[in-house]
């Protein structure tokens, strides 16, 4: 099913959000359908956990915000039902044992189903009596991923979900949340700094920036609106003129990336190709730049 089909799991509208002095959310606007993996990555302080506590009812903000068709803040208990957050393994109170987690989420998650996620621990070496302070990084993202499965919500978000973990263990994570977890029914909203190693595997990404959105697109439009030059060393200026979003040099090479610009423009310009998300996310998390005569 298109993204285009699907109905709207959440929307904002000039979303605004100040403390004390300080603007967190500039106005941003946003629609989230069902069905789709989203990724929100900015920077430390460029308002990701303002919208994510905006989206999940825990903090109030101007403008317009609806989530599974209510009013996330004044309508939070209800909304939860159908919610679920789980933010990095670190979470997991440590002085419970395992059993008594499932206690704990079994009583204050009603789409949490205690039966899956202990079918999802069999065949390690995950025992319900043991304490989570005791279980090593390794086990715990194994908790982590029975926990997140086993809750029945039609908007899971998860903020930094693998902080802290090697690199195995958060691919397995990724793999099992994509294999067990999503449908066109359910959407996933993740944060992370890992840009590179949930990109196969989103759907559409944001980029954020002081507050600002500056980038809200499905992935597989990238290739059409951006591409990347390694230019050659006579045809600078000619590049330039194209005003690239960004400009770097790599090894004595010059690199550019363009936003709309058409292939067959750039194409005499250089080696073409498609930036990696990682590299648009250092190029559009640059501030503008001002070409002579834009001021």
């Amino acid at each position: 099913m298109s993204a285009a089909a699907n109905p709207v799991i959440a929307r904002a509208s000039n979303l605004t959000k100040r403390f004390g002095r300080k603007t967190v959310l500039r106005g941003i606007d946003f629609t989230i359908p069902a069905g789709r993996i989203y990724g929100l990555v900015g920077h430390n302080g460029a308002g990701k956990t303002t919208t994510l506590n905006a989206l999940l009812g825990l903090t109030d903000c101007g403008g317009q915000i609806e989530v599974l068709g209510l009013d996330p803040y004044r309508s939070r208990a209800a909304l939860m039902n159908d919610v679920a957050f789980i933010s990095d393994v670190a979470s997991l109170p440590r002085f419970l044992k395992v059993r008594e987690l499932f206690d704990l989420i079994d009583a204050i998650h009603p789409g949490f189903d205690r039966q899956k996620a202990i079918s999802f621990l069999q065949g390690t070496d995950l025992a319900p009596g043991l304490r989570i302070k005791t279980l090593s990084k390794g086990m715990v993202a194994q908790l982590h991923l029975a926990v997140v499965l086993a809750i029945d919500a039609r908007l899971l978000v998860l903020d930094e979900p693998t902080l802290g973990l090697d690199i195995t263990y958060r691919k397995r994570f990724y793999r099992r949340l994509i294999e067990d977890y999503m449908s066109e029914d359910r959407t996933l909203l993740i944060t992370t700094h890992q840009v590179d190693e949930i990109e196969f595997m989103l759907t559409d990404i944001m980029f954020m920036r002081d507050g600002e959105i500056v980038l809200d697109t499905p992935i597989d439009a990238m290739s059409e609106r951006f591409r990347q030059v390694i230019v050659g060393g006579d045809h600078r200026a000619d590049a330039m003129a194209l005003k690239p979003v960004f400009s770097e040099t790599r090894f004595g090479e010059t690199v550019m990336i363009f936003d709309g610009v058409e292939g067959d423009r750039l194409e005499p310009l250089g080696r073409l190709s498609t930036p990696s998300l990682s590299d648009l996310f250092v190029a559009l998390m640059q501030r503008e730049t001002v070409y002579p005569g834009d001021a």
